[in-house]
């Protein structure tokens, strides 16, 4: 298994990269957001762990060229920013997950495993997803509403990837939010609401049926009614 490391303070970097490497990983290591986001589109990687203040290039900027490219490869931010507002805006902006500085190795070890075994699994086991008039494709990371090819986002289409599988049973906003962002949910924050709002938008463009529901103090549930 194969991560790359972006991290511009070189005693941080190469104290995360040696802690991966006893853990079995190869590890790339980048100082620079110029320098990391070349090597993350010409390298596959398994992970990416990003700084998100980098110089040249800051780390939010590094995360939306390579979700750009469509690469999902998952990406781990690490920043000391950690306000509520920093971890959303980190998150919605196309990460897996968001560690806040300063963090203990042992943490960060656990949550890249967890990443790359997630990812790892979802790449594997299922490739496509049918309810009603939805379908979406795992390995083209496309979703049809009919013949109608849906413009998602990356967290839209996790969102209703993890809805399409537990189809007709309520699902949390808690279970949404740490599936999806593989982060401990924050009651505070409403990015579950904006994403679902956006999704439904996006499903009933053209005026078909509803099939997001909101279970009032419970969370959403995919059905036909």
């Amino acid at each position: 298994m194969k991560i790359l490391v972006i991290e511009d303070d070189l005693t941080t970097r190469e104290f995360i990269a040696k802690g991966l490497r006893e853990h079995g990983f190869v590890v790339d290591e980048a100082g620079d957001g110029h320098q990391g986001l070349m090597m993350a589109t010409s390298c596959e990687y398994q992970l990416i762990i990003l700084d998100r203040m980098l110089p040249i290039l800051d780390g939010i900027k590094v995360l939306a060229a390579i979700r750009a490219t469509e690469n999902q490869t998952p990406i781990l931010i690490l920043s000391a920013m950690d306000s509520v507002e920093d971890r959303v805006t980190g998150l919605t902006a196309g990460s897996d997950d968001y560690l806040t500085k300063p963090f203990a190795l042992a943490e960060l070890i656990a949550r890249a495993q967890i990443l790359v075994k997630r990812h790892h699994s979802s790449t594997k086991v299922v490739t496509e997803y049918i309810y009603d008039d939805l379908r979406l494709d795992m390995k083209s990371h496309r979703v049809w509403r009919g013949e109608r090819l849906l413009n998602l986002q990356q967290k839209e289409f996790l969102l209703l990837q993890y809805l399409m599988e537990h189809a007709e049973n309520v699902v949390s906003r808690m279970s949404l939010f740490e599936s999806v962002w593989s982060y401990h949910f924050d009651p505070k924050t409403n990015v579950i609401d904006v994403h679902i709002a956006n999704l439904r938008k996006k499903l009933e463009e053209n005026g078909e049926l509803g099939l997001i529901h909101t279970i009032r103090g419970a969370g959403y549930v995919l059905r036909r009614s």
